[in-house]
């Protein structure tokens, strides 16, 4: 059984048909649906408020992937639990104290998940990264959709994959950025357990055959 997970990026669909997007992503095999949250503080875009995501939830039936690409996450937590939200991943570089929103994120029934900017080494997950469920590598840099696979993330891949053994923890390894049939089996191969595909899926002329191919990469 291939264990790798897919979780479309809703950044990348179609808002015009949002419906029928939503319901190609329920038929498919994809495991998760991510979503990003930007501010434009800590992000140069603005995303969707919450308002738009309570449709959404009620419209999807995978796990929702809740990326917070914002400052001050931790004021949300309430909300992305709301939603009823399986993940809720937050920044390292937003976070002054990470190890109490972890905290706070699993009090309230959700997964933990904290994201790397491209810059930031994986090192600084040391001291909790036996207390996450998983950790996001951006492999681009965070605020637009399409653009360029950073190359040097599958280096960071093998580098979390090694802490991740060497401590117990049982976190897994998401990547967003850049994700394709290509980048993504490399990714794979290095060690990533996770993958969120935006334009490669909701821009594919069968969105359900490509989420298909990713599954089984």
């Amino acid at each position: 059984m291939n264990k790798l997970l897919i979780s479309p990026s809703l950044l990348s669909a179609n808002f015009g048909c949002l419906k029928d997007d939503l319901d190609k992503i329920n038929r498919s095999e994809a495991d998760w649906l991510h979503i990003d949250i930007m501010d434009g503080v800590f992000v140069p875009n603005i995303s969707f408020g919450f308002p738009v995501l309570e449709y959404v939830a009620k419209l999807c039936n995978k796990p929702l992937d809740v990326h917070l690409m914002i400052v001050q996450p931790e004021k949300f937590i309430n909300e992305v639990k709301a939603l009823g939200s399986m993940m809720m991943n937050v920044h390292y570089e937003t976070c002054t104290h990470l190890h109490r929103v972890i905290q706070q994120i699993k009090d309230n029934g959700m997964k933990a998940g904290v994201t790397l900017n491209p810059a930031t080494p994986v090192s600084v997950l040391s001291d909790v990264i036996a207390d996450l469920d998983m950790v996001l590598l951006m492999s681009v840099n965070p605020g637009f959709g399409g653009q360029k696979f950073i190359p040097n993330t599958l280096k960071k891949v093998r580098q979390l994959r090694q802490m991740i053994e060497e401590s117990g923890s049982g976190a897994l390894i998401e990547i967003d950025g850049g994700v394709n049939l290509e980048t993504g089996k490399r990714l794979v191969e290095a060690g990533a357990d996770v993958l969120v595909a935006g334009s490669a899926v909701f821009k594919a002329p069968d969105m359900i055959d490509m989420i298909h191919k990713m599954k089984n990469l």
